[in-house]
């Protein structure tokens, strides 16, 4: 028998926060993917198409670190119709030399939350402008707000707007998010009005057909795209993605199968044999991001099993260093 930890969702909000510290966690994933020899599988990925649902899960072994992760994470988009959230999830802690449960992280999607968030503050940290201050959101949804905030970590962002299909949710958005932050944040009618002026652009949506076109990129503009994590989805034209200066994304393997990077390839835009950088490299120094303050970039997160790993041995290990958590027999 072995001992396994449990720690619930709100064990592990006492342990994680949106923080630099967060932001650090995930960027040395990053880097570890670059100069070291991780191995992580494909994403298994599980539809259930008559209830709106998707599963994916992730993992990934980082040499050097002493566990594993392996995360569950579904996503069923109708749940708020019966007052439900639309994302949960687990994550399993494992040792990496001997295979043995460790813990249970029971977050609902929490530490994904963070992860995914503070992989976008790692993007405008090594790709905007480092005098970036206006921020352009796409979508108004709990990754939204995270999005922002965790620029505003790692950029002097004085202002934004936000776009949102659901022009209710904007404005609500607007509302709460400039409180939040303290600083300005106008809700737009359309995605035009929201991009003129940005520094940055995130987007944050499941959408099936592109947001940002080639005619939206500016110089100096930096955007990162988090929410084609699957083959369905598309924020970003084709033609946008071959008309930035530089592109990067977080494993090129994944999103040639799954990011706004296969569609600019099924599109003809992009040769299907094209080779990018990866944001590892570009924080290890293999590679160059920004070259000048009018280079366009784009950085394409799919989300790694590698940031799931990160994430879920820092909350492990503040979790034993507070004594969080429940211990049982298994």
């Amino acid at each position: 028998m072995s001992k396994v930890i449990l720690l619930s969702e709100a064990d592990l909000r006492a342990c994680v926060a949106l923080d630099l510290a967060a932001v650090d966690c995930v960027e040395d994933a990053f880097r570890r993917l670059a100069t070291e020899p991780v191995v992580m599988p494909p994403i298994l990925r599980l539809d259930i198409v008559q209830n709106n649902g998707e599963v994916d899960v992730k993992t990934a072994y980082l040499p050097g670190l002493d566990s594993f992760a392996i995360k569950v994470s579904p996503g069923f988009f109708d749940n708020p119709k019966l007052g439900l959230p639309s994302l949960n999830g687990m994550m399993m802690l494992l040792s990496a030399r001997t295979g043995i449960l460790e813990a249970l992280l029971l977050d609902n999607g929490y530490l994904t939350s963070v992860r995914t968030a503070a992989a976008g503050a790692v993007a405008a940290r090594w790709l905007a402008r480092e005098d970036a201050r206006r921020a352009a959101v796409i979508g108004a949804g709990a990754q939204a707000r995270l999005q922002l905030a965790a620029l505003k970590l790692v950029r002097p962002i004085e202002a934004a707007s936000v776009w949102s299909p659901n022009a209710s949710e904007a404005r609500r958005y607007a509302d709460e998010m400039s409180k939040t932050l303290g600083i300005a944040i106008t809700a737009c009618a359309d995605i035009d009005t929201a991009l003129a002026g940005a520094d940055v652009a995130i987007t944050t949506t499941p959408s099936r057909e592109p947001l940002i076109e080639a005619r939206h990129l500016r110089p100096g503009l930096h955007i990162t795209a988090m929410g084609s994590d699957a083959e369905h989805k598309n924020e970003i034209a084709p033609a946008a993605i071959a008309g930035a200066t530089r592109y990067v994304c977080d494993r090129l393997a994944q999103v040639r199968v799954l990011g706004e990077l296969h569609h600019a390839i099924d599109a003809g835009a992009v040769s299907a044999d094209a080779s990018f950088p990866e944001l590892g490299q570009v924080i290890a120094g293999q590679v160059a991001g920004r070259t000048s303050a009018d280079d366009v970039t784009i950085c394409d997160l799919t989300g790694t099993g590698a940031q799931d790993t990160a994430i879920a041995t820092f909350a492990f290990e503040r979790a034993r260093t507070s004594g969080r958590g429940t211990p049982f027999e298994a």
